[in-house]
């Protein structure tokens, strides 16, 4: 026998508060981020219109008490994405998707030389290019670099990796001086 499902509770502004502050300290977020969660839970209790000029003000305060800091999300998830070997179009359309601004995503864009550590790392952990056991044959080849691009790699990266014919030279590749430094 299936017990009937209780409502939910009424979100009063001290509940409503007290929702985001638990988002807000569980998880790395951003403005948009939290607007979203705290516009679901209203949604969801049928409040959606009648809040949204308290929600912007409790998220203009987080902000403003640090507890939320979009360029702090924005340099965490870029150097996470990096670690993981994802390329700047894919970190563009993250933080994007996060809702952060295209000045904060302008300025916490990564520098050539760590797109090729990225994309050595992307390379590495796939066994593409000369990290394989074997050369890949013309199909292989064209899904790796498939596969890189869908990454966020750049096509020319992409290609130097794949195709490079020993781990001294993409070493070499991955340890070039971009021309800002």
């Amino acid at each position: 026998m299936t017990r009937p499902r209780r409502n939910p509770r009424p979100l009063d502004p001290a509940r409503l508060e007290e929702l985001a502050l638990g988002y807000a300290a569980r998880f790395a977020t951003s403005a948009a981020k939290l607007e979203a969660y705290l516009t679901r839970k209203l949604r969801e209790r049928g409040w959606e219109h009648e809040q949204e000029p308290r929600l912007s003000a409790l998220i203009e305060r987080f902000a403003a008490m640090g507890y939320i800091d979009d360029a702090a999300y924005a340099r965490a998830r870029t150097s996470s994405l990096l670690r993981r070997g994802y390329g700047p179009r894919r970190i563009a359309q993250a933080l994007g998707a996060a809702g952060i601004d295209e000045e904060v995503r302008a300025a916490e864009r990564a520098g050539e030389a760590e797109e090729r550590r990225a994309a050595l790392a992307f390379a590495r952990r796939r066994g593409f290019g000369p990290f394989g056991e074997k050369l890949p044959d013309r199909a292989q080849r064209e899904k790796q670099l498939a596969a890189m691009l869908r990454a966020g790699h750049r096509l020319d990266s992409a290609r130097e990796l794949v195709d490079a014919p020993d781990l001294s030279t993409v070493e070499a590749w991955a340890s070039e001086k971009d021309d800002g430094e």
